[in-house]
């Protein structure tokens, strides 16, 4: 059984990503928040689910979660700021998106980027006194120094606790049928079929068609016969 949470006591918010090593298309992230004392011995890595599986338990847990939601970066993006800050910069998308503030994050991995919730002034966590002298000041948000949230990175964390595992299935599920429904457009690269992963196929149909638009430009499109992988 997965654990619930990581933090005491604290509103958790679990991150993962998805498509991080794609050729082509958008990375994903999710963020989802479940109930203090939440138990759900269905949910594992989503890389270990078959996909029918995943889409099942999507609903679930969209059904179950105090909140969730995902964060998009274009292929465009990634380009100019590379996939690293793009993955953060998808898990920051989704925090921002959340019906629900976490007080703290676990992230799926070994890195993250320190998180600075979006506020109003009202919902800053200061004194009655220091909100109504920021807007005396005409005080913005992005102008207080508020603290990063706290947040935690669990190698194999969507194997260990429930709402990264959630975030991981989230974001899979999403970004397949993204993929999917561009496979429709571009068939020739089979993108239903390999998600935009840097497959023999995928890259044999670059040597032949060239690049989309959903192409990533920065990366090494064609690669070298060892990195191929068979889906």
């Amino acid at each position: 059984m997965l654990k619930s949470h990581y933090y005491e006591g604290l509103i958790e918010a679990g991150c993962d990503e998805a498509g991080r090593g794609c050729l082509a298309g958008s990375v994903y992230a999710a963020a989802v928040i479940f109930p203090d004392d939440y138990q759900n011995a269905d949910l594992n890595d989503s890389k270990q689910l078959t996909d029918k599986r995943r889409h099942q338990l999507r609903e679930v847990i969209e059904r179950d979660a105090i909140a969730w939601a995902v964060g998009i970066v274009s292929p465009e993006e990634i380009d100019k700021i590379n996939i690293l800050n793009a993955s953060f910069l998808a898990m920051h998308r989704a925090l921002d998106q959340l019906s629900v503030r976490p007080e703290a994050i676990i992230v799926d991995g070994n890195r993250f980027k320190p998180y600075y919730a979006k506020f109003t002034v009202d919902s800053l966590p200061f004194t009655d006194d220091y909100r109504q002298e920021a807007k005396l000041n005409s005080c913005k948000p992005s102008t207080i120094n508020c603290k990063p949230l706290p947040h935690t990175c669990i190698v194999k964390g969507d194997g260990k606790y429930l709402s990264i595992a959630a975030a991981s299935i989230l974001a899979k599920t999403y970004r397949d049928d993204y993929m999917d429904a561009l496979s429709e457009e571009y068939p020739q690269y089979q993108w239903k079929k390999n998600k935009g992963y840097p497959t023999k196929a995928h890259r044999e149909a670059i040597r032949q068609y060239g690049i989309t638009p959903y192409h990533r430009k920065s990366y090494n499109l064609l690669g070298s016969e060892e990195l191929f992988l068979d889906f």
